[in-house]
């Protein structure tokens, strides 16, 4: 595979902030031919696409640090005229005795960088895969509030006077909550016992509300799996949340150059550690950890209630392998499944589970 630098005459580095933009443009060996700094808008936009123009009229490439972030309207702007960008991940500073950091220096690391490497990653679609991402965003915030929100209640129930912690423990956490956002404070208990009843009031209201929130949220994402790829969820174990993280994640085809890439973004591609006469791998610990998480989501559910997927397993425990194992090998699969089935789908007129 050719790299960057052997197919463009030239490279230009964006460091992304809130509020200003820093370029360098650089030729294929990294020299710098110019830089300059613009506003975070459309006006700054412009200008940049300026800065190009006259600095690398013909083949060029954009490497843009944050697509998704600081660099989104950036990004959105020059894939809207036919630009050709890479995404840069947070870049690094390198080992100096001075250390120097500047917006300017940025912008020229983030395109050697590119020039470097030899597979780039290229930033995700937005539209319906940006309101997929932005509904899971909310709604993780949501279910991890949720859950704060119970073990406080939890927590008050322990310490609460001895009449009322008799009163509520024993009780399953719904009917709890439940009762607690029922409670009423009585004039002539102390003033202990009334605060306490209020603040659990409170606190059982807020997980009805967001367990309400959390409801509303699934109902939008299944909405939207629905209509952009309704044959993933009728695939054993994946549901509207696991399906819209793996459409989040994998974004559109073409854009991870092989089901090992998807693999290796996922976190399930075991990663090669030998040395001398030790061959060995070790786990892979990096990539998108909510996709990890979806798929370890969907293998679970799999070996619960997937007759093939029980199968399997009870076949490699026969050869020895530990549930872990066994569990990582699931998602390494599922990982490939899935990657196949996603790439086949966005090419129009084909009948994925029918292929399958």
């Amino acid at each position: 595979m050719p790299m960057l630098a052997d197919i463009v005459d030239g490279v230009i580095g964006v460091d992304t902030h809130r509020d200003t933009l820093a370029a360098a443009a650089t030729t294929p060996i990294g020299r710098i031919l110019a830089q300059t700094a613009t506003s975070a808008d459309a006006a700054g936009y412009r200008a940049l696409l300026d800065f190009a123009d006259a600095q690398i009229p013909d083949r060029r490439c954009w490497a843009v640090e944050g697509t998704g972030s600081y660099g989104a309207g950036l990004t959105t702007f020059l894939l809207a005229h036919c630009e050709r960008v890479v995404e840069v991940g947070r870049l690094k500073r390198p080992a100096s005795r001075t250390g120097a950091k500047t917006d300017a220096i940025d912008a020229v690391r983030a395109a050697r960088d590119v020039l470097g490497h030899e597979h780039l990653a290229l930033p995700r679609r937005r539209g319906d895969r940006e309101a997929l991402r932005v509904l899971l965003g909310c709604r993780r915030n949501a279910v991890s509030a949720r859950v704060a929100a119970i073990n406080q209640l939890k927590a008050l129930i322990v310490s609460a006077p001895d009449g009322l912690r008799a009163e509520l423990r024993g009780m399953a956490t719904t009917t709890q909550i439940t009762r607690c956002a029922g409670l009423r404070d009585r004039p002539a208990r102390s003033l202990e016992h009334r605060t306490t009843i209020r603040v659990l009031r409170i606190t059982a209201q807020r997980i009805q509300q967001l367990h309400a929130e959390i409801d509303e949220l699934g109902s939008q994402l299944t909405t939207l799996v629905d209509a952009i790829a309704p044959w993933l969820v009728d695939l054993p174990g994946v549901g509207p949340v696991t399906a819209a993280q793996v459409l989040v994640s994998w974004s559109y085809a073409g854009r991870l150059r092989s089901e090992a890439a998807f693999a290796a973004l996922a976190g399930t591609s075991p990663i090669p550690a030998s040395s001398g006469q030790v061959t060995r791998q070790r786990l892979n610990r990096s990539g998108d950890r909510q996709l990890n998480r979806a798929l370890h989501t969907i293998v679970i559910a799999r070996l619960r209630d997937d007759p093939d997927t029980r199968a399997y397993a009870a076949r490699r425990t026969a050869q020895g392998k530990t549930p872990r194992e066994i569990r990582r090998c699931l998602k390494r699969f599922t990982a490939r499944q899935l990657f196949k089935l996603l790439e086949r789908y966005d090419q129009p007129g084909i009948e994925i589970l029918r292929a399958a």
